[in-house]
């Protein structure tokens, strides 16, 4: 049962997953979207993701692919495959759909999905957050979480490094 439920959270296309983004906002459901590597998940993630869900009511994750974490964070990253990491984060019961980008950035992703409310993490701004203006202009929203201090996949990395 539990494992049907995470998979049917991950989804392999973005206009498959626009789809059901659309049969939820049908039913005046409020559809939250953020996005990142979640290489190790840890507290902070936690933290962060279940403040996201509750902005709205069904949360969205787009997960960076192995080659654009890569490309992002160097050549030791990720730590984590993809499908292991979407799988961990489907797992969740505060999140409804996970997919994952391979692009440099979310936008199409976004402007695919067209969510309510656009999410991301502290170290942004609203006018840095890639696809802010498209969620905007849809009449949505974007909100910034603050980060939980001390919580970070590079501290974990740089840890295990040092021991």
């Amino acid at each position: 049962m539990w494992q049907s439920i995470i998979n049917e959270k991950n989804f392999d296309s973005y206009d498959q997953l626009a789809k059901q983004v659309m049969k939820w906002q049908i039913h005046n459901e409020k559809v939250v979207f953020t996005n990142g590597c979640f290489d190790i998940l840890h507290l902070g993630h936690l933290d962060y993701l279940s403040k996201a869900a509750d902005l709205g009511d069904r949360l969205i994750i787009g997960v960076n692919t192995d080659a654009s974490v890569s490309a992002l964070k160097g050549p030791s990253r990720p730590v984590i495959d993809e499908v292991t990491r979407a799988t961990k984060l489907a797992s969740l019961l505060f999140v409804d759909a996970v997919v994952l980008f391979g692009e440099e950035t979310p936008l199409t992703l976004i402007q695919t999905v067209k969510p309510d409310v656009l999410v991301k993490g502290g170290d942004y701004t609203i006018d840095t957050i890639v696809g802010a203006d498209s969620v905007l202009a849809n009449g949505g929203s974007v909100e910034v979480i603050p980060f939980l201090p001390g919580h970070s996949t590079t501290a974990i990395v740089d840890k295990i490094k040092a021991e």
